[in-house]
């Protein structure tokens, strides 16, 4: 399977996505997109992408697109207040599928971000979220 363009081994790792690697991620003018194969580790019995999988992955990529538009110095981190995750279709073993951000509103306290989840290029799920906003102390 050949990863597509501008697509590097995602940069952020944690004990969560471990067992979903291999992860690619890319960044766009909005944000951060993160991809995957869909494969056994992120199927359930009948052999779809299990929907837990695509809202970790929609939340991580929302959320790393917020922060990429704060100043790495100043930010203590987002967590997540709010996120809805509208599914249109489904993810079979072996799709390409990617979390897009398309939008970015951030805010002192508040950021929010939209998008969708998209497989083989179509539209698989609609994508948002809302973050609490962490300053360093």
């Amino acid at each position: 399977m050949t990863i597509p363009e501008g697509f590097a081994p995602h940069f952020r790792k944690s004990p969560l996505t471990d067992p979903w690697e291999p992860l690619y991620s890319r960044r766009s003018d909005n944000g951060i997109i993160i991809g995957l194969f869909a494969d056994e580790q992120h199927c359930n019995s009948r052999g779809f992408v299990h929907g837990g999988l695509i809202s970790a992955l929609s939340d991580n990529a929302l959320g790393l697109s917020c922060a990429s538009h704060y100043d790495r110095d100043k930010l203590g981190g987002l967590v997540t207040i709010s996120l809805h995750v509208d599914f249109t279709s489904s993810v079979k073993k072996g799709d390409w599928m990617e979390c897009v951000t398309h939008g970015v509103c951030t805010g002192r306290n508040i950021a929010t971000a939209q998008g969708q989840v998209i497989v083989n290029g179509k539209t698989c799920a609609m994508i948002g979220a809302t973050f609490k906003v962490l300053t360093k102390s």
